[in-house]
């Protein structure tokens, strides 16, 4: 009877855990596939860059596991009709890492002074040019 009160007051071993530390589930099955599209159509159709040479340049420097030409199964990219081109690769695979990328190639190209990439949707970027207005009008 004098133990009673005793035991209550004592946490159960069963029920303490420690905060902050949880298992980590692993999902095995079907793989999630990333999908981003980058549309070079304006400079394409004005013959500034090809998609064609863009397509070859990502393929080259596009790095998985720390090594450059490593793709395999993990990311393929596809050139959509003239200007599109599409990066489809597995979970570690970021958005941000295609835009350097594409920042990369325009540099190399000597076209970062004309062109930027913008994200219109979530899964997507596009070469855009700059908006310069030659209206300065000086007094």
């Amino acid at each position: 009877f004098w133990l009673k009160p005793l035991q209550e007051s004592l946490p159960n071993p069963a029920k303490m855990v420690v905060k902050g530390l949880k298992k980590k589930v692993v999902v095995k099955g079907k793989k999630q596939m990333l999908k981003f599209t980058i549309d070079c159509q304006q400079p394409a159709d004005d013959n500034i860059i090809e998609a064609k040479d863009f397509e070859k340049f990502l393929t080259n420097r596009i790095k998985v596991d720390g090594k450059t030409g490593n793709l395999g199964d993990k990311v393929t990219i596809t050139r959509e009709k003239s200007a599109k081109i599409n990066v489809s690769a597995e979970a570690p695979f970021s958005k941000r890492y295609l835009k350097y990328l594409s920042k990369k190639y325009l540099k190399m190209q000597q076209l970062r002074d004309f062109l930027r990439v913008v994200a219109p949707n979530k899964t997507s970027y596009e070469l855009r040019y700059f908006n310069i207005n030659e209206d300065n009008e000086e007094d």
